[in-house]
């Protein structure tokens, strides 16, 4: 028996110890079944006591606890693992009973040194013990800075996006929004930012997969509605200004940004297809894309082509990232947004309301 115990608390200690290594050192985008799990309870229970709510607002305020209990939890399933295995593995090499073997390892592990059973044999796991306790703890602290630098990378981009188009973001009112205030040529520079943005998104993202949990301070602000919102300005302004001179950056920021979200739904398990035809299907109509053309050209955007012949080249692009976008911002539980896809809870996408054009009024002529 206790050599089966022995066996067993080596296996415990064996998954704990991957399950760290994956997440906080290995910064491949492995990630771990336990944090998925994690990541899945906590969403359903957090989901279930928003459930009784009405708007998007309170619901936003619990779900905003999301990532910080998926990453306490994780802490404290990694302690009880290691707890687990320690405690197996004393039970197996010395003649304690249960309770003291789980007393001894509890001690060892969170450095408290009050029990001592066993002692001539225990001694080496007792000091393995007592080194990992701090050890991860440590991991966990040094994680935290890691994430919220790229937290704070990703939200400044949002925030700054807010001052061209009201949240929640939709692209055609981007590309309408600049028209209204004679800056269509300085998206030049918001594609370059959203470029390199995209490629950060996607490397850290992949890393530290939680990060995708971690919601805007705001509430109808989303990275991953910006993202698709600012991917579908891009989109739309070359197909239906291709001579124009953000093109260039505007090509550049798409590919970076399907790049980006392929890469996270590798990680997170969203099927894709890697390489659509350009006339592949689309969630999006043809009647909503003639719509926001409509819209943008009355707010003075220049088109050198029609809806109908710019659509296949919109098409060709939103391919490559439709399903992988709206994927995300349903299990992100991402505010509704036009052009985002559907939620779990019952929604109608918000549209961004465009500020008041106030101007002051001139003096009378005396």
């Amino acid at each position: 028996m206790r050599w089966i115990s022995a066996v067993a608390g080596l296996a415990v200690l064996a998954i704990t110890a991957s399950s760290i290594l994956r997440n906080l050192v290995v910064t491949r985008g492995l990630g771990s079944a336990l944090v998925r799990v994690l990541w899945r309870i906590t969403r359903w229970l957090l989901r279930r006591a928003s459930a009784p709510l009405h708007g998007y607002e309170a619901r936003d305020r619990f779900l905003a606890w999301l990532a910080p209990i998926v990453l306490l939890v994780m802490l404290w399933s990694w302690l009880a693992g290691l707890l687990l295995g320690y405690g197996l593995l004393m039970y197996g090499f010395s003649g304690l009973s249960w309770p003291d073997s789980f007393r001894e390892a509890g001690s060892s592990l969170f450095t408290l040194g009050f029990a001592s059973g066993a002692r001539s044999r225990l001694n080496a796991l007792d000091f393995v013990a007592a080194a990992s306790g701090p050890v991860v703890i440590a991991l966990q602290i040094a994680y935290l800075p890691t994430l919220y630098g790229a937290y704070n990378r990703r939200e400044l981009e949002v925030t700054l996006l807010a001052s061209r188009v009201s949240p929640p973001a939709w692209g055609p009112e981007l590309l309408a929004r600049q028209a209204l205030v004679g800056t269509v040529d300085e998206l030049r520079g918001l594609y370059e930012n959203w470029e390199r943005l995209a490629a950060d998104i996607g490397e850290t993202h992949t890393n530290y997969p939680v990060l995708l949990s971690f919601r805007s301070p705001r509430p109808y602000r989303s990275w991953v509605v910006a993202l698709i919102a600012v991917m579908d300005a891009a989109a739309m302004h070359i197909s239906l200004a291709p001579t124009a001179a953000t093109v260039p950056a505007a090509r550049l920021m798409l590919r970076s940004g399907f790049i980006a979200l392929r890469d996270i739904a590798r990680v997170v398990h969203i099927p894709f297809d890697p390489d659509p035809r350009p006339d592949g299907p689309l969630r999006l109509t043809f009647e909503e894309y003639a719509e926001a053309v409509a819209h943008v050209q009355h707010a003075g955007f220049p088109l050198e082509r029609s809806a109908a012949q710019s659509w296949p080249h919109f098409r060709g692009w939103r391919v490559n990232y439709e399903n992988i976008g709206y994927a995300l911002a349903h299990s992100t539980d991402a505010v509704p947004a036009l052009w985002t896809g559907d939620r779990d809870f019952p929604s109608t996408p918000i549209a961004p309301q465009r500020p008041t054009d106030r101007r002051p009024q001139e003096p009378p002529v005396r």
